[in-house]
C-alpha cells in the first residue's frame, strides 16, 4: 500500500485481498448497514457504469446540513466511487430513511471533518485517507436523466467488485 497525496494507493495484491474480503463482510454489514438505529454504516445503491446492474455497497455515511459525506475508501479506483460519477446520482439508505443524492463533488479533510467524530475522523487519517465524497439531497421532484432507469428497492447482497 502506498499513501500518495492523493489518499491510498493499493497495489494488485493488496486489491485482491481487499476484494476477497469484501465478499465475505459485505454481505454481513448489509444485514445492518442502513438501519435506523446505525449511524455510522449506510447503504449506497448505485448502477454499475459497464454492467448496467444495481449494486448495494455498505459505506460510512454521515449527513452534513443537506448534504451527506463519505470517506473515499480506496481512492478513486473504487467501483462504487467510479459509478456515483458516472451516473452523477445515487440512492443511500441512512438510518432507516432512502436518500436520492446528486451533484457527486470530492472535498477533503477540512471540509468533511464536521460531519464525523472525531475517532473517525483519526481512523480515516491512519489508515490514509483523505479525500471524502460530498452530495447533496436531491430537490424535491428531481428525476435521474433517462439514460439510467431509477434505483428501485433494495438490489439484494450484490457487490461490483472494486
Amino acid at each position: 500500500m502506498n499513501v500518495s497525496a492523493r489518499g491510498v494507493t493499493l497495489g494488485p495484491r493488496t486489491r485482491q485481498l481487499v476484494r476477497f474480503s469484501a465478499r465475505l463482510i459485505n454481505p454481513l454489514t448489509l444485514l445492518i448497514a442502513g438501519r435506523r438505529w446505525m449511524p455510522i454504516v449506510g447503504v449506497l445503491r448505485h448502477r454499475g457504469r459497464k454492467s448496467g446492474r444495481i449494486y448495494a455497497t455498505p459505506l460510512g455515511i454521515r449527513p452534513l446540513g443537506d448534504s451527506f459525506v463519505m470517506p473515499r475508501t480506496f481512492s478513486e479506483q473504487a467501483a462504487w466511487y467510479l459509478n456515483v460519477k458516472a451516473a452523477g446520482w445515487c440512492v443511500i439508505t441512512y438510518r432507516g430513511h432512502d436518500y436520492t443524492l446528486i451533484d457527486p463533488q470530492v472535498i477533503d479533510y477540512s471540509a468533511a471533518a464536521p460531519a464525523f467524530p472525531r475517532y473517525e475522523l483519526l481512523q480515516f487519517r491512519l489508515i490514509g485517507i483523505k479525500e471524502y465524497l460530498r452530495m447533496r439531497q436531491a430537490p424535491a421532484g428531481w428525476s435521474p436523466p433517462t439514460s439510467h432507469a431509477p434505483l428501485g428497492a433494495p438490489a439484494g447482497n450484490q457487490q461490483e467488485k472494486n
